[in-house]
C-alpha cells in the first residue's frame, strides 16, 4: 500500500468517524442529579458513576504502576487501598504520540499519556452481581497508539442495548511494552510485558467482574487491527486459557509473530540508537519516557509491522518468546489449549482505503497505467497481469482505483481464511467468518470516490456508536453488527433478529456473513480470488 510505514503504524486502528461522517456522540458528562454506585474488588472498593442508564467505572487499577525499577518488568498486582476509591474519569493512556482525545490539547476526554497507565474501564447495566456476558476489548493502534477510552469504542450503548458488561484496558505500548532485554541482560526483565499487562487485566476481570454484574465464566476477548493481533496473542497464551471463553479477531490476520531472536535484535538496535551498550542497560530505567518515545518513533527504530511475516528487525509488538507466547498464532495450526473456544474472524470490505485517506487524493483517480504502476512494487510481469485479470473478472465494473484497493485488501482476507481453516480443522469449536460490507457513500474529499467500508469503520458500527447519523443503511448495519457480536458473547454463536442464521465456517461451505443494512450469507466469498491465492504462479 502507498502509505509510508510510519504513517501506516501511526494510523492503524484509529477512529474513522470524522472522515466517514459518522456521528459518534460523547456520552453525557456527569451533572447534578446523577447517582453513584459502589463495587468491591480484591484490592478495595470503587465508586462508579451512574449515567446514560448504566454504571461506568473508569480508571480502575488492575496492576501497580510500572514506574522506576518496574519499567520493562512483568506487571504486579495493585496495592490495596482503604475506603472507597473514585473511578469516575478516564485514566491515562499509555505513552504514545498524543492523539486528538488526549491531554490538554485534546477534547478533554482523556488526560495526557503516561507510564502510569495500568487501568481499565467498565461499562455495566448495574453492579448487582447478575451474571452478564463480558466483552473484554483490546484497542487497536498497531501496538503503538490507542486507548481503552476512545470515543468510537465507548461501551455505553452495548451495555444499554444488550445487557452486557464491556471492559477495556490501557496497557503498555511500543518500546515500553515490548523492548526485550532478557537475552541481553538476563535478570527478571520480562518478555512481552505489554501482553502481560493484558493478561493481568484479563485475570483481574476474571477475579472481580462478578461484583460488577458480569459473568467470570463467560468472557469474550475481541479486538480490531492491532487489537485483533493482541487477541490472537491472547488466543495463543497458555496463561490466558482459563480466563476467557470465546474470541473475535477483527481486521487482523496474524499467522505468525516475530521471533525471540528478532525481538533481541530490535533491543540491540534500540540500545545503539540511545548510544548505550549492554553494560549500560541499568541506565534505561532513568531515561525519560519522552526520550524513549522519540526512539520508538524514529524511522530506524520502527522497523516493519509486528505481524505477518516480519523481517529480521521487527517493530515493537507481540513476539514468540517461548514461554508467554510459545508458538506462532496460526501458521502451524491453532493453539490446542484454545481449541474449545468459539472464534469469529473477519475484515472490512475495503480495508486499505483507510491508509490513503490522509495523503494526496491522487490514488483515488488512477487509470489503468497508474494501477499497474502502483502494484508493480509487489507484482511483476505475468503475475501482475494475472492478478489484475482475476480481480477484474471477480469485480466487473470496478474502476482502476477500486481494483487497487481490492487487490491490496485481499491478503488480509486470504490470511483470515487460513486462520478459519486452522480453527475448523480442530473440530472442537465453531469458527465464524464475516465481512463488513456497508457501502458508505461519503466521498473522499476532493474526489468522486466513495469510501465504502475501510479499515476501522467497524469500530463505531459494532459498538452501536453511530448516533443519529442519516447515512442510508448505516444505523441498520450497526444494529445488525452490534447485536450479532452481543449474541456471540452471550452464547458462542452470533445470532440477532432480522439477520439470517449464521452457519459456522467449514472448508466445505465457506459460509461468510455479509454485514450490511441487509445481511446475507455468502458461501465462498470471492471464490476466484481465493483460488488465485492458492496458486498465484
Amino acid at each position: 500500500m502507498e502509505a509510508s510505514r510510519m504513517t501506516r503504524r501511526t494510523l492503524i486502528g484509529g477512529s474513522l468517524a470524522a472522515v466517514a461522517g459518522m456521528s459518534v456522540p460523547l456520552p453525557a458528562r456527569a451533572h447534578r442529579g446523577r447517582t453513584t454506585d459502589e463495587a468491591a474488588t480484591r484490592y478495595g472498593k470503587v465508586r462508579g458513576r451512574r449515567a446514560d442508564g448504566i454504571v461506568k467505572f473508569l480508571g480502575v487499577p488492575y496492576a501497580t504502576p510500572p514506574l522506576g525499577k518496574l519499567r520493562f518488568k512483568a506487571p504486579r498486582p495493585p496495592q490495596r487501598w482503604s475506603g472507597v476509591r473514585d473511578t469516575v474519569t478516564f485514566p491515562n493512556p499509555a505513552c504514545q504520540a498524543v492523539g486528538g482525545e488526549m491531554g490538554p490539547t485534546g477534547n478533554g476526554r482523556m488526560p495526557a499519556p503516561s507510564e502510569d497507565c495500568l487501568y481499565l474501564n467498565i461499562w455495566t447495566p448495574a453492579a448487582d452481581r447478575k451474571r452478564r456476558p463480558v466483552l473484554f476489548y483490546n484497542h487497536g493502534g498497531g501496538y503503538m497508539i490507542g486507548s481503552g477510552s476512545a470515543t468510537g469504542q465507548d461501551g455505553t450503548h452495548l451495555a444499554q442495548l444488550y445487557d452486557v458488561v464491556v471492559v477495556e484496558s490501557n496497557h503498555r505500548l511500543g518500546l515500553l511494552g515490548y523492548l526485550f532485554l532478557g537475552d541481553l541482560a538476563g535478570g527478571d526483565h520480562a518478555a512481552n510485558q505489554g501482553m502481560l499487562d493484558i493478561l493481568a487485566a484479563l485475570r483481574w476481570t476474571s477475579e472481580n467482574i462478578d461484583n460488577f454484574g458480569g459473568d467470570p465464566d463467560n468472557i469474550m476477548v475481541w479486538g480490531e487491527s492491532g487489537g485483533g493481533a493482541k487477541t490472537a496473542a491472547v488466543h495463543t497464551m497458555p496463561g490466558a486459557a482459563r480466563l476467557f471463553h470465546k474470541a473475535s479477531i477483527e481486521s487482523a490476520a496474524p499467522l505468525r509473530f516475530p521471533t525471540r531472536a528478532g525481538a533481541t535484535a530490535r533491543a540491540a538496535r534500540t540500545l545503539e540508537l540511545l548510544g548505550l551498550t549492554k553494560a549500560d542497560i541499568p541506565r534505561l530505567y532513568d531515561i525519560p519516557a519522552a526520550r524513549l518515545l522519540e526512539i520508538q518513533q524514529s524511522e530506524a527504530a520502527n522497523g516493519v509491522a509486528p505481524w505477518g511475516d516480519p523481517g529480521p528487525l521487527p517493530g515493537f509488538g507481540a513476539f514468540v518468546d517461548g514461554r508467554i507466547i510459545p508458538r506462532h498464532p496460526f501458521a502451524d495450526g491453532a493453539a490446542p489449549f484454545s481449541a474449545r473456544k468459539p472464534l469469529m474472524i473477519g475484515t472490512c470490505r475495503d480495508e486499505t482505503v483507510f491508509f490513503s485517506l490522509f495523503g494526496p487524493p491522487d490514488i483515488f483517480r488512477i487509470d489503468e497505467a497508474g494501477l499497474r504502476s502502483r502494484l508493480s512494487g509487489t507484482y511483476q510481469g505475468a503475475e501482475l497481469d494475472r492478478i489484475i485479470a482475476t480481480f477484474r473478472e471477480s469485480r466487473p465494473g470496478a474502476t482502476p482505483a477500486q481494483l487497487y484497493f481490492a487487490i491490496t485488501t485481499a491478503p488480509i482476507w486470504r490470511d483470515a481464511i487460513k486462520i478459519a481453516e486452522a480453527k475448523a480443522a480442530q473440530h472442537a469449536a465453531p469458527v465464524f467468518m464475516y465481512q463488513l460490507a456497508y457501502p458508505n457513500p461519503t466521498l473522499v474529499p476532493g474526489t468522486e470516490f466513495p469510501i465504502g467500508s475501510p479499515h476501522a469503520s467497524d469500530i463505531p458500527v459494532k459498538f452501536a456508536n453511530t448516533g443519529q447519523d442519516e447515512l442510508p443503511g448505516l444505523r441498520a448495519t450497526s444494529r445488525h453488527m452490534s447485536a450479532l457480536w452481543a449474541g456471540f458473547a452471550r452464547t458462542g454463536r452470533p445470532t440477532a433478529t432480522h439477520v439470517p442464521r449464521w452457519p459456522a465456517y467449514t472448508p466445505r461451505n465457506r459460509a461468510t456473513m455479509w454485514i450490511d443494512a441487509e445481511c446475507r450469507i455468502v458461501n465462498d466469498l470471492d471464490r476466484s480470488e481465493r483460488l488465485y491465492w492458492q496458486n498465484p504462479a
